[in-house]
């Protein structure tokens, strides 16, 4: 399940549908899990994906996940970058930690532990690529 993905071709932040760019390559990261669901909500919509489907639901739920997770253990959310083509929607999330996620177990002190194993169970292919400076995990994630 888990298998490098090549890079991707859409420069920083761009939105991409069907091998056409659409959307401003040069967009801010998003600030906020809310903010980086509303651009993939629009990215779906323009791809013809009903937003009561269960691909749109696991899309988003991927999004919200890596992206509360970068500003969580990341220090922020410091590139985003959504495409889709060939119906698979690939999303590359970058924060300024290096360490890797890893799988926990959450405690009453310590909720959570969740979300990185949805993140693998939901997408097609999960990809961590960790620099000096931080990490990019990039996700597939097939829309029909």
């Amino acid at each position: 399940m888990n298998h490098p993905l090549p890079p991707p071709h859409a420069p920083q932040g761009s939105q991409r549908h069907g091998g056409e760019a659409v959307g401003d390559g040069n967009a801010a990261p998003p600030d906020s899990a809310a903010a980086a669901r509303e651009r993939v909500r629009e990215l779906l919509l323009l791809a013809g994906v009903g937003l009561d489907s269960v691909p749109a639901a696991d899309a988003l739920l991927v999004t919200s996940e890596l992206v509360t997770n970068a500003i969580r253990h990341g220090h922020g959310v410091t590139a985003f970058r959504a495409d889709i083509e060939d119906g698979v929607l690939r999303l590359s999330i970058a924060d300024a930690n290096p360490r890797p996620p890893t799988a926990r177990t959450g405690t009453a002190d310590h909720p959570g532990g969740y979300g990185w194993p949805l993140v693998q169970r939901l997408a097609e292919r999960v990809d961590c690529r960790t620099r000096a400076d931080g990490k990019t995990i990039t996700t597939a994630l097939r829309l029909s």
